[in-house]
C-alpha cells in the first residue's frame, strides 16, 4: 500500500490507508489505547486495542493501517490540523524501538536546561517547537536568496580556507594545510568583491568562523553569513537601501509562511517605519550618553548596552526595532574599507542594530587599486597573500559595497530565543563541538 501523508488523511475519510511515522505520545483508557503519530506533515490520532499497541512508546518508529474515521463533533481537536479526523488502527508494524527517553518529549515546552537540550540535540529536534525554530531560519535564507535573486544577483560559493585573514586582527583558526599554514573563513568578503570585477553582483550563504573567547549569549565560533556584494554604486546609502530591502523581503516572507511558528514563540516582527532610521556612530554615543549618563563616546564602537540603547531610542523616536548605524572609525575596519572624503577619519561603513543587537555589517568598498595596496601594507596584510583579490582590482572593478547579515541572530531575535545556540541546530563554541567538552560548563554571560 502506497504510503499516506498525516495531513493528507482529511480527505481520505471511510478509506484505509497506511502511515508511517513516530509515536509521539501513548494515552492508556482500559481497553482503548490512544496514541498520536507524527511524521513531517503533522500528528493523527490512532485509536487501537492494548493488544495492537503492546509496549509501543515515544520515538518508536511505526507503520500503521487503518480506516481513516470523522471524530464526533464534541471531541474535534481544532489545535491539530486533523483534528476533524481519527484512526481506527488495523495493523500496526514496530520498525525501529526507541530506547527510553531521558525526559519528557511531550509537553508544549521542553523545559530543559540549555546543556541538556544541546547534549541531546538528535532527539530534542524532534519537538514540534525546537523544528519551528529551523523553519523560521530556513525561510529566512530562502527569502534572502529571493531578494537577491530577484535584483538579478548571482549565487556563489566561497571557499572556507584562505591564505589570509580578510578582516585582520587575531579572531582566527589556523589550520595546518599540507605543508602550509592557513585559515578558516572569517567572512567571504575578498571573495564576493573580487567577483564584482567578473558578474557585478554576486551573493553566498556561506559558514564563517570566528575564533572569538567569549562565552555569551549572542557570541558562536561557526555561523551561517547571508553575504552581498554589487557594483556601480553611487555611494554607501546604495548598499543601505538594498540591505533595507532584503531584510523587509525577509519579514514579509516569515509573516507570510510562518504563522504557526511565530504563534508558537508569541512572536512578533520587528517593527518598521517607513524608512530604517540612520544615524552616524558619534551621533549615537551622544545619545546615549545624554539618556543614560554612560560615556562611550570615545569607543569604537558600541558596546552590548550600548546597542540595545540606541534600539530603545530608535523604537521611541522613529517606532522602528532596526537602526543603521553609520561612520565607523576607518583604522578600526578592515583594510578595504572607504573612508569619507569630508573626514576620513571616519568610513562609509553601515550595521544594521535590531532588538538591541547587531544583525550586520556593510558599506561602501575601496576600488582603487594603489589605494587598496597601500592601505594593505599600512594595516599590516602582506599583498602575497591577498593576490586573488588584488588581481581583480588590478584589472578594474568598479565602485562597490555590499553587507553580511547574521542568519542565526536574526532567528534568535525575530523568535525572542534568550540565545543564540537555540537557533543553531549544532552550535559551536569555546566549550562545544556537538556535545559540550567540558564537565562543568563555564557560565553564559549576555
Amino acid at each position: 500500500m502506497t504510503r499516506t501523508l498525516i495531513t493528507e488523511t482529511i480527505s481520505k475519510i471511510g478509506e484505509i490507508v497506511l502511515i508511517k511515522g513516530w509515536v509521539n505520545t501513548r494515552r492508556d483508557h482500559g481497553k482503548i489505547v490512544f496514541i498520536d503519530v507524527r511524521d513531517r506533515t503533522g500528528l493523527l490520532q490512532v485509536v487501537l486495542s492494548p493488544e495492537l499497541a503492546g509496549n509501543l512508546h515515544s520515538e518508536d518508529v511505526v507503520y500503521v493501517t487503518g480506516e481513516i474515521q470523522a471524530r464526533p463533533e464534541k471531541l474535534i481537536n481544532p489545535k491539530l490540523a486533523t483534528g476533524t479526523v481519527e484512526m481506527s488502527c488495523e495493523k500496526v508494524e514496530l520498525i525501529a524501538k526507541a530506547a527510553e527517553l531521558p525526559f519528557d518529549m511531550g509537553k508544549e515546552n521542553l523545559d530543559l536546561e540549555l546543556p541538556t537540550l544541546l547534549d541531546h540535540r538528535s532527539l530534542t529536534m524532534r519537538h514540534p517547537k525546537i523544528q519551528a525554530i529551523f523553519k523560521v531560519q530556513a525561510v529566512i535564507i530562502d527569502a534572502f536568496r529571493k531578494a537577491l535573486q530577484a535584483k538579478d544577483f548571482l549565487e556563489f560559493q566561497a571557499p572556507c580556507i584562505t591564505p589570509a585573514v580578510a578582516e585582520g586582527g587575531a579572531e582566527v583558526f589556523k589550520v595546518k594545510y599540507f605543508e602550509h599554514e592557513a585559515y578558516l573563513s572569517q567572512s567571504p568578503q575578498l571573495y564576493k568583491s573580487l567577483l564584482v570585477g567578473d558578474f557585478e553582483r554576486v551573493f553566498s550563504v556561506n559558514k564563517v568562523f570566528r575564533a572569538e573567547p567569549s562565552v555569551t549569549t549572542r557570541h558562536l565560533t561557526e555561523v551561517v553569513s547571508l553575504d552581498a556584494e554589487f557594483g556601480f554604486i553611487e555611494s554607501w546609502e546604495e548598499v543601505q537601501d538594498m540591505e533595507e530591502y532584503v531584510v523587509r523581503f525577509i519579514f514579509a516572507e516569515v509573516a507570510n509562511k510562518c504563522q504557526r511558528e511565530l504563534k508558537m514563540f508569541n512572536a512578533t516582527l520587528p517593527k518598521l517605519s517607513d524608512k530604517i532610521p540612520v544615524i552616524k556612530l558619534r551621533d549615537a554615543q551622544e545619545i546615549i550618553f545624554k539618556r543614560t549618563g554612560r560615556d562611550i563616546r570615545q569607543e569604537k564602537d558600541l558596546d552590548p548596552e550600548g546597542e540595545r540603547e540606541i534600539c530603545k531610542w530608535s523604537l521611541e523616536q522613529h517606532d522602528s526595532d532596526l537602526v543603521f548605524i553609520s561612520h565607523f572609525l576607518t583604522k578600526k575596519k578592515p583594510f578595504y574599507v572607504f573612508p569619507d572624503p569630508a573626514d576620513p577619519t571616519y568610513a562609509y561603513s553601515v550595521d544594521l542594530i535590531g532588538r538591541g543587537v547587531e544583525w550586520s555589517s556593510g558599506g561602501q568598498r575601496l576600488n582603487n587599486y594603489e589605494q587598496i595596496l597601500e592601505n594593505a601594507k599600512e594595516w599590516g596584510v602582506k599583498a602575497e597573500d591577498i593576490e586573488m583579490y588584488l588581481q581583480s582590482f588590478r584589472y578594474g572593478v568598479p565602485p562597490l559595497g555590499g553587507f553580511a547579515l547574521g542568519a542565526e541572530r536574526m532567528t534568535m531575535h525575530i523568535l525572542g530565543l534568550k540565545n543564540i545556540r537555540e537557533s543553531t541546530m549544532f552550535p559551536r563554541d569555546m566549550e562545544r563541538i556537538d556535545v559540550s567538552l567540558r564537565k562543568n560548563n563555564t557560565a553564559i554571560t549576555g
